[in-house]
């Protein structure tokens, strides 16, 4: 009898083009660059893995001096469900204090993730802290939390692609696409 595989099969919808993230990540920059406008620096700071596409999209757009720093945080380990504890698994190699800092989040599900980094992050008391996500679903929002800006709002569905991953898996899609579960049999 064959093994079963770890996780159960499934196709990938496409939601979000490559095209049509191409072009917000270059809105979003321009908004960004405006924002922090005469800094000396900003500090980029991506959360870990699931930004790590956007952010390197991302800093490539934005027209002033840049430091790229990266935190791991994860309530989701090889789950598709929160579990609500935040654990910190890798965590920023520079300092904040007194600097302008751009938080660069995949996506804002429950919210108690980036919830946890924003007050880490404020309690190392940068000049300015804002956030920029990729995706939000607000729908499933648990923990009052907002992006400053947003790449695009979507419904509760289950994405990867863009550095998203499934279980590590469809990372290096380059479109956002919605993960449909085919029935057994």
């Amino acid at each position: 009898m064959p093994d079963r595989p770890p996780h159960p099969a499934y196709v990938i919808d496409q939601m979000i083009s490559a095209k049509a993230i191409a072009a917000r990540v270059e809105a979003l920059a321009r908004e960004i660059t405006a924002h922090f406008k005469g800094t000396d620096k900003l500090v980029v700071v991506g959360l870990l893995r699931g930004s790590f596409v956007f952010i390197a999209d991302l800093v490539r757009e934005i027209e002033l001096p840049v430091e790229v720093d990266f935190l791991e945080a994860s309530s989701y380990g090889d789950s598709m469900h929160s579990s609500r504890e935040v654990r910190i698994l890798k965590d920023l190699r520079g300092e904040i204090a007194g600097r302008d800092v751009l938080l660069v989040e995949d996506i804002v599900d429950t919210g108690f993730t980036l919830h946890h980094v924003i007050h880490l992050l404020q309690a190392r008391e940068p000049k300015r802290l804002r956030v920029c996500a990729l995706l939000d679903k607000p729908s499933r929002r648990e923990v009052a939390v907002k992006a400053d800006w947003t790449g695009f709002e979507i419904p509760d569905a289950f994405v990867v692609g863009y550095g998203i991953d499934f279980a590590q898996r469809n990372r290096n899609l380059p479109y956002i696409g919605k993960v449909r579960f085919l029935e057994d049999g």
